[in-house]
């Protein structure tokens, strides 16, 4: 039986989710593997056993030792969201010990990982999306010029951030000081994007070396200002139906343009691209390259309504690296 590790944790805020991702995922990679749950959190690196004893990763080759055996990994599951598990870095360690793993590669993962980076890659092939600008830290962006060219209201969002943290939707003028200040807590990137009023709808993928399975579409409904962290993962704070009540036309759009989007940036593994529908027409959001997969989580969702077990669709991303 092949040995997996799946790694949860980061250094974002969305530390909590990640390790209830990966705990979900465990549960079902464990009915074929042998499977080890490695927190990362900064410079810790480690493995709780079932008795509360921590095991520390050899960064050296990514082993684990419990009571003097030392345990190899054929496959690493990717379940951190933000950094280091989503940005690409996690991917080149990995990558120079010549141990597979789940997602997308490298340079896909840094490329996405950048919301502003990403939307100009995929501009350039005529994909449709909300225009935005970005400023950095240190900079004084003239924002009357700002407000001119993107209106009101506006999104500000850090550049390199999920789960809806640092985000704001700015109604006033006055409010976009603020905003732009909170969204640099987040990061050194602040991207500010214009209002598309629309339905916010969310694509779930699996790309492998022998097929590409594009999940049903979900519609989300937010009660809140929009769909931020409350309302992602405290039950009742949002709608998310799956499968979207849309017309067939404008799912299968969708889920066409997530696969071109998929084609574009090479993507891999298990993936989720959001968009908002404004006049029929699907505008490009941000792709997701380790989205949730607690219970909460809208991929699992998709998954359910598309009749697939968890524990096959689980381990098709885990098996793809052995082929």
């Amino acid at each position: 039986m092949r040995t997996v590790a799946v790694v949860v944790g980061g250094d974002s805020p969305e530390y909590n989710v990640s390790v209830k991702s990966g705990t979900e995922v465990c549960q079902y990679l464990s009915l074929r593997y042998n499977v080890y749950l490695i927190i990362i959190r900064g410079s810790d690196w480690y493995f709780e056993d079932n008795k509360g004893r921590y095991h520390k990763i050899d960064k050296n080759d990514f082993s684990l030792i419990i009571d003097d055996r030392r345990i190899r990994f054929d496959a690493v599951f990717i379940a951190i969201h933000g950094t280091p598990g989503e940005n690409g870095m996690l991917q080149g360690y990995f990558n120079m010990l010549g141990i597979p793993y789940t997602g997308c590669n490298m340079f896909c993962s840094a490329l996405t990982f950048n919301k502003q980076v990403c939307k100009f890659f995929l501009k350039a092939y005529d994909i449709p999306m909300a225009d935005s600008i970005i400023i950095r830290k240190n900079e004084n962006p003239d924002l009357t010029a700002v407000i001119q060219q993107l209106g009101m209201p506006c999104f500000v969002k850090p550049n390199d951030s999920g789960s809806s943290f640092g985000v704001t939707k700015v109604k006033t003028n006055a409010g976009l000081i603020p905003a732009i200040a909170n969204a640099f807590n987040e990061s050194d990137e602040v991207m500010i994007e214009s209002y598309m009023k629309g339905i916010e709808v969310a694509c779930g993928i699996l790309k492998t070396r022998s097929e590409t399975i594009v999940l049903p579409v979900t519609e989300i409904k937010s009660k809140n200002e929009f769909f931020d962290y409350e309302a992602k993962y405290t039950p009742g704070r949002s709608d998310e139906i799956t499968p979207a009540v849309i017309p067939d036309k404008l799912s299968d759009s969708i889920q066409q343009l997530s696969k071109r989007i998929c084609q574009l940036l090479d993507c891999k593994g298990i993936f989720r691209i959001d968009f908002i529908v404004v006049d029929d027409q699907p505008l490009f959001l941000e792709v997701n390259t380790v989205p949730g997969m607690t219970k909460e989580s809208i991929l699992p969702k998709q998954v359910l309504a598309a009749g697939i077990s968890f524990e096959n669709f689980y381990s098709m991303a885990v098996e793809d690296l052995f082929e």
